[in-house]
This record gives C-alpha cells, structure tokens and sequence, in this order.
C-alpha cells in the first residue's frame, strides 16, 4: 500500500487531499486519509502539494528508432545538403563503422540530398542519413554496396527505407535494449505511463526484455500479421511481464509531406498527388482480417486523399480504430471520425515543425490541415502523441503544441485550431480527465497546476513542467530523489 500526501487536483478540483493505493489501483481519496487506518500503516510520499494528474499516453512512437536516435548525429538544423552532410561529418565517433545521422528536411531545401554529396565528406566509410520523418533515408556510395541500394541518387522512400533503417538500426540484442530501457526512462521522467509502439519490428522482440518504465502496446505491421494471428495473439493479451501487451496492427496508406509523398487531392508544386501504398480492396480486407482476429488497427493516413480512402474502408468493414496524423481533413471528412468511432491519433508538434513546409509544398490545402479543433467540434476522440523520433517523446511538448500554435517568435499558426486546454490534457493521457477511486494506479504528479502555468507562462512554461514523480500501476518509475 502507498499513500500520496498533500497533492492537489488540476484544473480547480478540491485539495489538499490524500491518495491511497493499493493493487495498483487508487482505492480510496480524501483529506487526512493518511492518518486513519488503515493506511498510517503504508507508505507514504510526502508530495508537498503537487498536482496529481492521470498518467501520461504517448499514442504514437517508434521506440527502438527513439532509442537509437538519442544517440545518432542530430541534423535537425541542417539548411541544406551540404550542412547536413558537414554535421554527420562532424558529430562521427572514430570508431564508428557505420555512422549514423538523423533529422534531416529537405522539404525546404535549393537542392535534393544525393549520395555524392556525402561520398565527398565519407569516401569509403558507409554512412546513412535518416529523415525526421522516417520516410526517406540517404546513404553514401558505400553505404549503398553495404545494404544493396540501386537508386543512384542514394535516396530511398516509404517502404525500402523503412525496410533499410531497420537493417541499419542493428546494434545487438543487448545493446538495442538496453537502449531502449534508458528511453522507457526518461520517458517515465516526463510522466509519460504508457505508449504505443508502432516500430517496424516483430512483437516477439518485447519478449526477451525486461520490465520497461512504462506500459508499452506493441503494434504489429502485416509483415508479422499472419505469425501473429496463427499464435493466437489479441490486442490486449500480455506480450511480456504485466506491462507490455499486444497492440493494433500499423497499416500505412501513404507517405509524408517532408517526402512530398503523403496522398492528397491537390497536386504538389513538384508535380504528382503523393502516393497510395495500400488499394482501397487491400486496406478493406487487411481491416477485415485483423479486426475478425480480436486485433486492432492503426491506420497511417496524412494526406487528405489518404483520410478518405482510410474511413471509407472503416465504413465498409463496419469496424473501428485509430487513424494516425490525420494531418490533411477534406471538411466533408470530419464529423466522419465520430460518426464512424475512429479515433483521431495526432501529433501536435508536427504542426509547428511543418508550418513553412505546408505552405511551400501544400498551398491549396493549407487550410484543411492539423484541423484539430474542427474535429473535437465535431465530436472526434483525440489522442496526441509524438511520433518519436519524428518529434521528442515529451507529452508536455506535445501538450504544448496543441493548445499554442508555435515554437518560436512568430504568431501561432491558424490559431482557431488550437484545443482547449483540458480537452488537450485528456487526448495526452489517453483520455482520462482526472483521477477517481477505481482509476488504474497510472499516474504523475507535477510542482504546479499546468492549467495555471499555461495562464501564467504560455506554452513554454508548460514544456518546461517539473515532474515530481510518476507511477506506474501503484509502482514508482520516477520518483524523487
């Protein structure tokens, strides 16, 4: 048994109040709980005050690539090619027989990435370049004889780099755990209780690794679907220890902007309207298969072309799920998501990350994307998450995002999109509103109201939220010194 002492509820709720918990649930609430029996008797974490809130859900991440961009050279700020290639080049261990960059856009850039430009900087030292939004990856001539690379550009997109990153990704069982582990962690540090994992990976890998720092529900891509149902496996079923379960299956229906390859209605600047990597009669009978096998879906849909095509094969199924980035929404499509039960899964910081983006290279559908305000209107069911490493794995960046526009100094971007703050926070924590008797034990508590620090400080006073301990099913993942 746990008693939390002195928290207080957000958003104006009573306090300061005691929390008991016990079997990893929250049994009982109250003030002066802590010295009545039988809980005088347990343990008890003084928190001084703080604000007890739901555990954060980090709807969407790609956590082995997380854990290994936390320690990849960091592109991010690269302006062109060259530069990118110049902070590989720079950021490279010694040792290093495959070096290993991330987060380039080159949606913005004079000219495309080409293998010559690294060969220059690389010679005959394989190195591999990733893009922030995990649908491109550039490799250098070596690079490209040591993974079979044909395209004389050294540019993969959609499924061959997903397919090359994965093989690139390669440290080690041990390694590639243990990297993972530290990366549960420092989610749990941030509050984050739980994400979906939607890695191009096999489950079975959770398998073999220990309890992790937060829950995780593992998606399964089609490559494992069938070995996956001829096991049995069911969103929900336990994968490993109590904490890791089998999630939905990942379908993914078309590119991303930062590749000009997300499938949308009007013509991209460049030419083409993006690409339709699964037919709407596939998308039908991979929804039909799954959903009939206890599984659920996860639909990857950015472009507005790409929504439609996806809740038109929920509608012919008949059956429900997420559909994940939504970025693009034709207005005829919105109420669709509530009317159909498909949840809207979100990135609110790719918003802020891709404003100039949207309008370079989506000038006509500008005002048809990130419409998340229009979509709780409309009745929608919201989950935000990061997409990480797309984006940091921090919900309180993510929160951020959602309710403020912008990252820097300039104006926020379409405003009227903005979500309420306590409809933000409850998309963030998958969904609860507070904290009640009979809740899961999945919790944080945070130094202040972040309602008030919003108030007071703008949206980075919210990113720079202190977390003062995070609990897992009644159990400390992060917790005071």
């Amino acid at each position: 048994m746990l008693v939390l002492h002195d928290v207080r509820h957000p958003l104006g709720g009573p306090g300061p109040l005691d929390v008991a918990l016990a079997d990893g649930r929250v049994v009982a609430m109250g003030a002066g709980l802590a010295s009545t029996a039988p809980w005088s008797a347990a343990e008890r974490l003084d928190a001084r005050g703080a604000v007890l809130l739901p555990g954060f859900v980090d709807h969407h991440v790609h956590l082995t690539q997380w854990a290994a961009a936390r320690r990849r050279v960091d592109v991010l700020s690269a302006r062109s090619a060259a530069e990118a290639a110049e902070l590989v080049r720079v950021g490279a261990g010694p040792g290093d027989d495959l070096v290993v960059g991330h987060g380039y856009r080159d949606a913005l850039w004079n000219s495309p990435p080409h293998r010559d430009v690294l060969d220059a900087r690389f010679g005959e030292r394989p190195a591999v370049v990733v893009s922030a939004d995990l649908h491109a990856v550039w490799v250098n001539s070596a690079a490209a004889r040591r993974f079979g690379v044909q395209e004389p550009t050294g540019v993969l997109t959609e499924g061959p780099a997903m397919e090359l990153l994965a093989r690139a990704s390669t440290v080690g069982d041990a390694v590639q755990d243990r990297w993972i582990a530290e990366a549960a962690a420092a989610a749990a540090a941030r509050g984050v209780t739980g994400v979906v994992d939607l890695e191009y990976a096999p489950v079975e890998e959770w398998t073999r690794r220990a309890e992790p720092a937060v829950r995780v529900a593992a998606g399964v891509w089609p490559d494992w679907l069938e070995e996956t149902i001829a096991a049995g496996r069911r969103s929900g079923d336990v994968l490993a220890g109590e904490r890791v379960r089998v999630g939905p299956v990942k379908l993914v229906v078309d590119g991303s902007l930062g590749t000009r390859t997300a499938f949308c209605h009007e013509e991209y600047p460049t030419g083409g309207h993006g690409v339709l990597r699964i037919p709407p009669a596939e998308l039908e009978a991979s929804l039909r298969r799954a959903t009939s096998r206890g599984l659920g879906v996860a639909v990857h849909a950015i472009g507005d072309d790409a929504v439609r095509v996806s809740l038109d094969a929920f509608a012919a199924v008949g059956c429900r799920g997420s559909l994940e980035h939504a970025q693009q929404v034709h207005p005829d499509d919105v109420p669709r998501f509530a009317r159909l039960g498909v949840v809207a899964s979100v990135q609110p910081r790719h918003v802020v990350d891709d404003r100039d983006a949207v309008h370079v290279h989506w000038p006509e559908g500008a005002g048809r994307a990130y419409r998340y305000a229009d979509l709780h209107a409309a009745g929608a069911e919201l989950r935000l998450g990061s997409d990480a490493p797309v984006a940091p794995l921090d919900p309180w960046d993510a929160l951020a995002s959602a309710v403020h526009r912008t990252v820097d100094d300039r104006e926020p971007w379409h405003p009227e999109q903005h979500l309420p703050f306590d409809v933000a926070l409850a998309a963030a924590c998958g969904g609860r509103r507070s904290v009640f008797v009979g809740d899961v034990a999945d919790l944080v508590l945070v130094a202040d109201d972040p309602a008030g620090a919003f108030a007071a400080g703008g949206a980075e006073a919210l990113r720079r939220s202190e977390v003062v301990a995070t609990l897992v099913g009644g159990a400390f993942t992060h917790r005071p010194g």
